[in-house]
């Protein structure tokens, strides 16, 4: 993965490793070109997960982390996943800011 959505994706990764610490190791392996063998099952899966949501035990959050994984080997996947994340994130930033600013 090369250029600027790939550099982009990767460091979204590194987010998500920030934000859960336990999780670095193995972001840190499934990211490896050698892990496209199982990433892209795993992918699948739980893309799958997140459409079954409704379901007990899967969530709604299996989804991006399915697109995810999947954009690491599918550069179509990059821009847009990259371009809603950056959207989700400042939505999110927003709404915390919105509700300390209430709370005063």
């Amino acid at each position: 993965m090369t250029g600027k959505e790939g550099a982009r994706l990767h460091r979204q990764f590194d987010r998500i490793g920030r934000a859960v610490p336990a999780s670095t190791g193995f972001l840190a392996w499934i990211r490896k070109p050698s892990s496209r063998i199982v990433r892209i099952p795993l992918g699948i899966l739980l893309i799958l997960g997140g459409v079954f949501s409704f379901l007990p035990l899967l969530g709604v959050w299996m989804l991006p982390l399915g697109l995810f994984l999947l954009a690491l080997d599918l550069p179509f996947l990059q821009g847009p996943l990259n371009r809603l994340s950056f959207w989700v994130q400042r939505k999110w930033t927003n709404w915390q800011r919105s509700r300390k600013n209430k709370q005063r």
